[in-house]
């Protein structure tokens, strides 16, 4: 819902969009939605009389919380109100990771960028200013996607967002994959970071690219029973405890712990609680990251060691008794060093840095979702053309139809020269609709290709479930003629290596067949070569390979200009033609 504020005189031209009064959920982070006390609470009401009095408090403050939203407004406006005007900071964590936010723009490429801000106040209203923004990314006129994150300590009780009247502004509404769940201490809160993107949590959602819900509270992440079975009602796509530094000796008499058996059992009753509730999540258990001054502090030493160990002793007796998809991230494999905390135990930026890169790469292990260096093995979004269709949108209709009554026999993954030729789910621009319904539907064959794809595109849309749900038959896929001009053949072909292993991961009955990209105006030579080296990667990983080239060249080699509208994609003709050479792939 958008209201019109008058709030100074430069305003006058802005409009406000509140988030927490939206026809629809649009805060990501909370699990309860409809059993909130307030808009920007993390727990549910009904846990008012289960947790401690200070687990409440800390609930109501919004760690983890964030928006998102598209906009190619050259300023962007926030004031908000907080909860606690005398606790703005804390001795050890400035202001701007407490009570202040924090915003974040992914551009039509799918690139992270951080927006600075140019005007801060702090008051009785907080103020964020973004000026000088670059309104669009030179593909559209539509902006870019922004991402909001609210504060680590402070509970929000109004939020505005403001933007210039003539500018777009769109709302996005909650990603739909399950949600990464942390439980933790302050370290999962938050504490110390400078600002709230930079909580390792934050960067952890990023580094992924999926939804996170953030349980820490700091002082209280202790395998609280009442926790522990509120986290069991989530779906989670994998459950991360990091409670350990609250279950150090120190905290013994508060918890109710006589001895290390008690603590033993304390978090080995966590641990199945979990798994008995949800069989099938994986759960990452993180050790005590350690204390910087444990090397001239030998209580502090016996401290995290202590409980490491009883830890990962719980560990290893469950792996032993056949617990499956428990897995453990060490202290070594944090590896916090002396100048990564503000205090001992509270990562810097830099130290948050360090857990959240430990933390992916065990986590990319479990989803097996692994990357490389080129950047068409990292899985990124893209925004490029939402004039024809939004693909965002498109990739979540691809999971309802996975997820339908209805789910598909076979699937084609490509880029434009595929999507915009028929099927489902529909498009508006659709070049040959009617070969596409005669042929290809009755076979069961479900058009998942996405225009202006490239290879690291379509990567992420494998990780993130467009092969998930069904048993495919056969799976084509034909990509990487948009790399063409950004990337060396080495790397396309790394990138295809990529996607024929996420394919196999995730579909391993399914017929599997690359195809070599269709030649196009000036590449033919380039093509030719490449479409050889793509032949070799698809026999050594076993499957299919499919050339078309042939049937698109002429006497001298080059396109036939008969087939294509644009030296790239198809005309109707052309399409008839690709619908010869692809009904075989699809026949018994």
């Amino acid at each position: 819902m958008f209201c019109h504020l008058v709030i100074a005189q430069n305003d006058i031209n802005f409009k406000w969009w509140s988030p927490a009064e939206h026809g629809s959920q649009v805060i990501e982070g909370q699990a309860w939605f409809d059993e909130l006390a307030s808009p920007y609470d993390r727990l549910p009401k009904r846990l008012v009389n289960q947790v401690a009095p200070h687990i409440w408090e800390l609930s109501k403050h919004s760690a983890g919380l964030m928006i998102r939203f598209r906009s190619n407004a050259e300023e962007i406006r926030i004031r908000y109100k907080i909860n606690d005007e005398n606790a703005m900071n804390m001795v050890h964590m400035p202001t701007t990771g407490v009570s202040g936010l924090d915003l974040y723009a992914i551009n039509s490429d799918g690139m992270e960028v951080w927006c600075g801000t140019q005007t801060l106040i702090f008051g009785d209203t907080v103020t964020y200013v973004f000026p000088n923004l670059n309104a669009n990314d030179g593909y559209h006129d539509r902006g870019r996607e922004y991402r909001l994150y609210l504060p680590l300590y402070n509970q929000i009780t109004w939020m505005r967002i403001g933007v210039a009247e003539d500018s777009y502004f769109d709302p996005l509404p909650l990603r739909k994959e399950r949600p990464i769940v942390v439980y933790g201490t302050s370290i999962a809160q938050g504490a110390c970071a400078s600002r709230p993107g930079m909580a390792w949590t934050s960067i952890l959602g990023r580094k992924m690219d999926r939804p996170l819900i953030n349980l820490g509270f700091s002082g209280s992440g202790t395998f609280d029973m009442p926790l522990i079975d509120l986290i069991s009602e989530i779906d989670a796509k994998i459950y991360v405890l990091d409670c350990l530094p609250n279950l150090s000796s120190y905290n013994w008499k508060n918890l109710e712990i006589e001895n290390v058996q008690e603590l033993k059992e304390r978090i080995s009753l966590g641990i199945m609680t979990l798994r008995r509730r949800q069989p099938l999540v994986p759960i990452l258990l993180v050790d005590h990251p350690g204390y910087a001054q444990a090397m001239v502090n030998e209580k502090k030493r016996v401290e995290f060691s202590q409980v490491n160990q009883v830890q990962q002793q719980v560990f290893y007796e469950l792996k032993q008794k056949g617990m499956e998809n428990i897995f453990y991230l060490t202290k070594e494999e944090i590896g916090l060093k002396m100048d990564d905390t503000v205090d001992g135990l509270h990562p810097t930026d830099m130290g948050m840095m360090k857990y959240a890169t430990s933390c992916e790469k065990i986590l990319r292990t479990v989803l097996k979702e692994p990357t490389g260096i080129s950047l068409t093995t990292f899985p990124i979004t893209q925004y490029r053309e939402p004039g024809n269709y939004d693909w965002e949108n498109r990739h979540r209709e691809i999971l309802v139809l996975n997820q339908s009554n209805n789910p598909p026999k076979s699937v084609f993954f490509a880029n434009s020269i595929i999507h915009f030729w028929g099927g489902l789910p529909q498009t508006k621009l659709r070049v040959e609709q009617t070969s596409w319904d005669k042929f290809f539907t009755p076979l069961g064959l479900r058009n998942y290709a996405c225009g202006w794809d490239r290879i690291e595109n379509l990567l992420w849309r494998l990780y993130h479930g467009e092969l998930d749900g069904f048993e495919a038959e056969k799976v084509i896929i034909m990509i990487g003629t948009n790399n063409l001009h950004l990337n060396t053949d080495e790397q396309i072909l790394e990138g295809l290596q990529f996607l024929v292993e996420a394919i196999k991961t995730r579909q391993p009955k399914a017929e599997i067949t690359l195809m070599g990209l269709l030649p196009r105006r000036d590449y033919e030579s380039r093509i030719k070569i490449l479409n050889l080296q793509i032949a070799e990667l698809a026999s050594k990983a076993a499957i299919l390979f499919k050339d078309l080239g042939h049937v698109f060249l002429n006497e001298e080699n080059k396109i036939n200009e008969e087939f294509f509208s644009d030296g790239l994609h198809p005309n109707a003709v052309g399409y008839l033609k690709l619908r010869e050479e692809v009904k075989p792939l699809l026949m018994d």
